[in-house]
């Protein structure tokens, strides 16, 4: 009898040990939620203030490498000038003391197309943007209905801010600029030149005054794009 209590025991325990088994093997993996540093919240929040309020950028859904942020920086250039590297998706602000406020961008074809020394002839807040010619005669359906032009605000391509670069008193049609397609920074895209957070292209336009000087690379940065800070 006791050998029967002690089988029946046995038997009626065993479902419950496979059960738990079972649902142990079938939980789902709770995913790790990424550590976003809210140094990074707070500097790409968003600007309810402006004329067209700037939306937060989610950065938990960015590489670290493209956000804001002091670097070393022992290439050429000024301090005071900006040096963008079309090809590292970086745009540098060099400063005093071999360092340098590292942007990420985004870079359109027109962003490959332009090398060498210009400076910023003129800023504007909000800019009207207006197809060129040539976009226009690549890609009419595309380009064409905004052929007069297109106001500024959020859906415009410039952004919030751009920078207008000048080469001899002469406009290069070289724009350093914000988007409004803020996935696209750290990447190369379809149209544009060099296109940064609006935070971003915010921050740049209030630290650089107009006569600035920029130089465009041509190919990769001949130092480390990323040095960290010293």
């Amino acid at each position: 009898m006791s050998q029967a209590l002690t089988r029946r025991a046995v038997l009626a325990g065993l479902p419950l040990t496979l059960a738990a088994c079972a649902s142990g093997r079938m939980a789902a993996p709770v995913p790790a939620t990424p550590r976003v540093d809210p140094a990074y919240v707070a500097m790409y929040a968003a600007i309810p203030d402006e004329p067209f309020p700037v939306p937060a950028v989610d950065v938990a859904k960015v590489d670290p490498r493209f956000l804001r942020q002091v670097v070393s920086y022992a290439g050429p250039g000024r301090p005071g000038s900006i040096v963008v590297s079309p090809s590292d998706r970086f745009l540098f602000l060099i400063q005093e003391g071999g360092t340098a406020l590292r942007y990420g961008c985004g870079v359109g074809k027109a962003g490959f197309d332009y090398e060498g020394e210009a400076v910023v002839g003129r800023k504007a807040a909000w800019p009207r943007w207006t197809p060129t010619p040539n976009m226009i005669s690549l890609e009419p359906e595309r380009y064409g209905p905004y052929k007069d032009g297109v106001d500024g605000g959020l859906a415009n391509p410039l952004g919030a801010r751009a920078l207008y670069l000048y080469r001899d008193g002469r406009d290069t049609l070289y724009r350093i600029h914000g988007t409004n397609e803020p996935q696209s920074i750290g990447r190369s895209v379809s149209s544009g030149c060099i296109r940064l957070f609006n935070q971003d292209i915010i921050d740049l336009h209030r630290r650089v005054p107009v006569r600035t000087s920029v130089l465009v690379l041509s190919g990769p940065a001949p130092f480390d794009p990323d040095a960290p800070a010293v």
